[in-house]
């Protein structure tokens, strides 16, 4: 098998540049499974989800497809950076009390992962799966992130974009489902940070490679007009959608 790499290309930008997720996300998935043992956070990239993790469990297996996207982890006592598929994480038969993944799950091929967790978790363990939307943060700057999001880039997204666009809600997710409160994630960058987060976009990259130019420079004088000094720090939201859920009963042993 292989996998969908849209991100090995640049994995220092990913890993610089890339917006934190809350506490509050953490908090939340901690509380799914029975127990605190292991979470396989499949997809880990630079492990920025298994760092959290690990501060709330026994023990983190982070896996990652991407070679180049591991070697930018950040090591911590207890998390173990392996590289593997989604599809094939190595671990063994009923060992994982919670699976996690971290803006990925809608690169994936469903079935096989899906059928992967339901291998690898234990009785009372569950999973969640989570991914942000593009960034808000006022309507003059919202309108121009859309532009460069939905209209210029928006032939160079790959299709698996549509689960994010469509929020999750029409994500296949085969587990009984558990309610999500309401999340965001929040920072606070300048107008250089909220360029080089664009820059991150699979869809950016897909454009610099196919055309030769930057899409970025198409809404920048317009974004220095609409920020002001570039050099003050404005607050960012990012919309969290997650899908969260356990084993349905015909899968429990």
């Amino acid at each position: 098998m292989s996998f969908k790499d849209h991100f090995s290309g640049h994995a220092g930008s990913y890993a610089s540049f890339r917006p934190s997720y809350p506490p509050e996300v953490f908090d939340f998935v901690a509380a799914l499974p029975q127990r605190r043992g292991l979470v396989w956070d499949c997809a880990t990239g630079n492990g920025q989800a298994a760092l959290d993790l690990a501060e709330r469990f026994d023990r983190v297996v982070a896996t990652d497809a991407s070679a180049e996207q591991l070697e930018h982890a950040t090591p911590h006592p207890r998390v173990e950076y392996r590289q593997a598929l989604a599809e094939r994480s190595g671990l063994a038969d009923g060992s994982v009390d919670l699976v996690t993944v971290a803006t990925a799950v809608h690169w994936f091929d469903f079935d096989r992962f899906y059928a992967e967790v339901e291998r690898v978790l234990a009785p009372g363990g569950a999973l969640a799966v989570w991914a942000y939307d593009l960034v808000r943060i006022s309507p003059e700057l919202d309108a121009l992130v859309d532009r460069l999001g939905h209209e210029i880039v928006a032939p160079y997204w790959p299709p698996e974009r549509r689960w994010v666009d469509e929020l999750y809600r029409t994500l296949p997710f085969p587990f009984d489902e558990v309610a999500v409160p309401p999340l965001w994630i929040e920072d606070r960058w300048n107008l250089e940070r909220l360029l080089q987060y664009a820059g991150t976009w699979s869809a950016t990259q897909r454009y610099i490679r196919e055309t030769g130019s930057d899409p970025r420079e198409l809404v920048r004088t317009e974004l220095e007009a609409a920020w002001g000094d570039p050099t003050v720090e404005k607050t960012l939201r990012w919309p969290l959608m997650m899908r969260a859920g356990r084993p349905r009963k015909r899968y429990e042993k």
